[in-house]
C-alpha cells in the first residue's frame, strides 16, 4: 500500500466550550469549590475549572493552592485555596466543557476563611457584646443572629439553640497577647481552614455555611505558661469537652458547631504519680428510638 492509499490521520484537535471570568477578591484567604449537587466529571475530566492568577498580577500578591499543581479543580470535590496579600486583586476562573455535552457550566462557591480585620474592629460584634469594645475578645457570626461578641471564659453561641456558627475570631486582651494565639475552623472531614492569627476572622459570614468545629493553640512564650481548653456543643445534640484545644474539636457526625467555650488557663505542673486525664467521649442529648 502506497502512502497515498493509507488511511488519513484523523483530526485530534477538539474545540472545547470554554468560558472565563475575572473574580476580584479583597485581602484574606478564600476557598473556591464546586457548589453541592453537581454531577461528577466524565472520564475525560470534563467539565472542569482552572483557577489561575489574572494577567499582569504582581508577583507575590496572590497565591493559589489546589490538589493539582496546575490549578485544576476538575472533580466535584475539588477545591482551591486562594491567599490575597493585598486587595483588591483578581484571579482568572476558566471553565472547560465537552462540546458534545449540553450540561450547564460548573457552578462555584466562594468562602472567606480568614480576613485581616481584627476582632476588636468588628462594629456589629462590639454593639452586641456584653462588655465594652476594648474588652471584647471573641467575635462570631451566628446563623440568623449575625455578629456577636464576648470574652474568653464565657460561652460563644447558645448551647441547644439549633443555630450554627459560621465563623469566629479570637483576640485575648486579659490572658495572653493576641499575637500568641492562632486557630482553625473545621470545614469537613479531615479538612481544616488555614491557621488564622489572633484577631483574624476564620470561617464565612452571611453565606449560610456552618463550620463543623474548631482548633485553638498558643505559641511563643504563652505556650509555655498557659494552655487552652475547649468545650463545644453541636446541632445534633453532641457535647464535647473540656478537652485540650490543640486537637480539632468536632462531632463524630460532623454536625455544625452550635456553641463553644474557650478557656485559657495557667499551666499547672502535674502532681507526682498522678495519672494522665483521659479524653472524654462524645455525648448526645438525643434519645434512642424505641425498639419496634
Amino acid at each position: 500500500m502506497t502512502n497515498s492509499e493509507e488511511t488519513p490521520v484523523q483530526n485530534r484537535v477538539i474545540d472545547l466550550r470554554a468560558g472565563a471570568r475575572l473574580m476580584v477578591l479583597d485581602a484574606g484567604v478564600f476557598c473556591i469549590f464546586h457548589a453541592p449537587g453537581q454531577a461528577d466529571p466524565e472520564p475525560n475530566g470534563l467539565p472542569g475549572v482552572r483557577i489561575s492568577k489574572a494577567p499582569a498580577t504582581p508577583a507575590g500578591l496572590v497565591s493559589i493552592s489546589t490538589f493539582d499543581e496546575d490549578g485544576w479543580i476538575g472533580g466535584s470535590k475539588g477545591a482551591a485555596l486562594v491567599r490575597v496579600l493585598r486587595g483588591p486583586a483578581a484571579i482568572l476562573v476558566t471553565t472547560y466543557q465537552d462540546p458534545a455535552n449540553d450540561a450547564p457550566a460548573p457552578q462555584l462557591q466562594v468562602v472567606q476563611l480568614a480576613s485581616p480585620t481584627p476582632v476588636a474592629a468588628t462594629a456589629a460584634a462590639a454593639e452586641q457584646a456584653t462588655t465594652s469594645a476594648k474588652d471584647l475578645e471573641i467575635s462570631a457570626h451566628v446563623q440568623r443572629r449575625g455578629d456577636v461578641g464576648g470574652v474568653v471564659g464565657e460561652w460563644m453561641g447558645n448551647p441547644e439553640s439549633q443555630t450554627w456558627i459560621e465563623g469566629f475570631a479570637i483576640a485575648p486582651v486579659k490572658h495572653i497577647p493576641a499575637e500568641d494565639i492562632e486557630y482553625q475552623a473545621v470545614l469537613g472531614k479531615g479538612w481544616l481552614s488555614p491557621w488564622a492569627e489572633g484577631g483574624q476572622y476564620c470561617g464565612s459570614r452571611g453565606m449560610a455555611l456552618p463550620i463543623l468545629g474548631l482548633r485553638v493553640r498558643l505559641k511563643n512564650g504563652s505556650a509555655e505558661t498557659h494552655e487552652v481548653r475547649l468545650t463545644a456543643t453541636f446541632t445534633d445534640g453532641t457535647r464535647l469537652g473540656p478537652v485540650d484545644g490543640t486537637e480539632a474539636l468536632e462531632a463524630e457526625s460532623l454536625a455544625p458547631l452550635e456553641a463553644f467555650l474557650l478557656e485559657i488557663v495557667p499551666v499547672q505542673a502535674p502532681a507526682k504519680d498522678e495519672p494522665a486525664a483521659k479524653k472524654p467521649k462524645a455525648t448526645s442529648r438525643r434519645k434512642a428510638a424505641p425498639a419496634k
